[in-house]
């Protein structure tokens, strides 16, 4: 992989940051990583539509640890692309088709650069005080169940916060099985961990539950991941969280994963849950039945070009 431009990182040291620092006192230099991504959603309808509105998120942003080198949005169909920010500071696109449509894809494409924060979130967009994401949410309301679990892991995590959330983390990764089988869109945390299984999708919706349950903000995050195993297609992209710790600010944990973001993490966009970070949203008048299939590519660039 070309290098450009190191970035020379000095690390602190006892830090609070546990396991998403080291914590030995030292400076060590790190090369920035450039993810490609291609995320492609494809619609195809029983009968023609009269018409399509769809909200899109799949815009990212600048900020620590990421820059976008470039990013564009195609739609299939003639229409007209209209930027805003949502309530959350994120990036949407909104778009109006008029029918007929038979079918309509909506493909973007680029490049980010990355580089590894030790999972700490700064220089991104805050519209609201971290107290805001301790309100629950129908897909993030813990039950019973939830909130015994929670108490049962901060009972044994000590008194720091963060080790709490690691511990939360590390719990969730080894109680809950990822299965793309048995849940959906609208699964809550509740049932998901009744179910002990899920995706990336429900994995945070259950560590958003178990921390806002002990008082801890913690918000639900959509964007990207580029694996380590060279899985570059997927049919989704990715979710995790991030909590925000007294004196350090937000940290991002993916309980998919077992670990803080790092440099694989492309950041996309924010909320209280997936409806509030949603990639994709939207309606349309007709069309009977729809077919929709996702087609996602996560890679790194230099890769890429090798291959």
């Amino acid at each position: 992989m070309p290098v450009d431009n190191p970035t020379t990182i000095g690390m602190i040291e006892g830090s609070k940051l546990g396991k998403c620092l080291d914590s030995e006192v030292r400076t060590i230099v790190r090369h920035p990583m450039r993810i490609r991504v291609r995320h492609e959603t494809a619609y195809h309808y029983e009968h023609p539509a009269a018409g399509v509105i769809q909200n899109l998120r799949l815009t990212p942003r600048n900020h620590d640890g990421q820059y976008v080198v470039d990013w564009r949005i195609e739609v299939s169909e003639d229409c007209r692309l209209s930027e805003h920010e949502d309530a959350f500071g994120n990036i949407t696109h909104s778009f109006t088709v008029d029918g007929p449509v038979a079918e309509m894809r909506v493909q973007v494409q680029g490049q980010v650069e990355t580089q590894d924060t030790n999972g700490v979130v700064r220089g991104a967009i805050e519209r609201f005080p971290p107290s805001l994401y301790l309100r629950e949410t129908p897909l993030t309301e813990p039950d019973l169940a939830i909130t015994t679990f929670a108490n049962d892991v901060r009972s044994s995590a000590g008194s720091s916060e963060l080790n709490l959330l690691h511990a939360l983390l590390e719990q969730i990764k080894e109680e809950i099985i990822y299965d793309t089988d048995p849940t959906h869109a609208t699964t809550t945390a509740a049932e998901a961990f009744a179910l002990r299984r899920g995706v990336c999708q429900d994995l945070a919706h259950i560590f958003i539950a178990a921390a806002r349950s002990l008082k801890v903000p913690a918000r639900y995050v959509g964007g990207y991941f580029c694996r380590a195993d060279n899985v570059v297609q997927k049919e989704a992209g990715h979710a995790w969280t991030e909590a925000f710790v007294p004196d350090l600010g937000w940290v991002a944990f993916d309980p998919a994963n077992g670990m803080c973001a790092t440099d694989a993490h492309v950041r996309v966009a924010v909320g209280l849950d997936y409806l509030g970070a949603a990639p994709v949203r939207g309606t349309r008048y007709g069309g009977g039945t729809e077919q929709l299939t996702v087609a996602v590519l996560v890679d790194q660039a230099a890769r890429q070009t090798q291959s």
